[in-house]
């Protein structure tokens, strides 16, 4: 069996990438999927398919429906979500993804730091596990296969 994990969360550094490898390390059959992560290509796609937008709401609508679009396809192909919530950057897609993951009745993983249990408490309380680190994320998903 191998299940396919949609990974949630902001796209400003290579965190999915570092998944990857730990989950290659410790042999567990997954595979992954995620949003757009070269950001100006996710900025830029509604553009690119539809045209010239007459003004940057306009711009951003256009990619937004485009990656939403995305987001949609793939969550649903998955078997798990894992959203990851960092410190650094604003949450909205991550939470946002989190939402529809547990709407779609998705197994959901969130990981985030201790700083942010209390913003986060009810998206923590209807997902499956909450854990503070990818490494814990990874256990719980090894754990399936034992």
């Amino acid at each position: 069996m191998e299940l396919t994990v949609y990974l949630a969360g902001q796209i400003h550094n290579v965190w999915r990438g570092e998944v990857q490898k730990k989950a290659e390390e410790k042999k567990i059959p997954l595979t992954f999927v995620a949003p757009q992560t070269n950001h100006d290509r996710s900025d830029q796609v509604g553009e690119v398919i539809l045209g010239k937008q007459p003004r940057d709401v306009y711009k951003d609508d256009a990619a937004s429906s485009i990656n939403n679009l995305r987001t949609q396809v793939l969550m649903q192909k998955s078997d798990i979500v894992i959203a990851l919530f960092g410190e650094k950057y604003k949450q909205w897609n991550t939470a946002m993804d989190a939402s529809a993951a547990i709407t779609m009745n998705k197994p959901t993983i969130i990981v985030r730091p201790e700083s942010l249990i209390h913003p986060l408490k009810e998206l923590s309380n209807k997902a499956n596990v909450t854990v503070e680190t990818v490494d814990q994320a990874l256990d719980a998903l090894a754990y399936i296969f034992e």
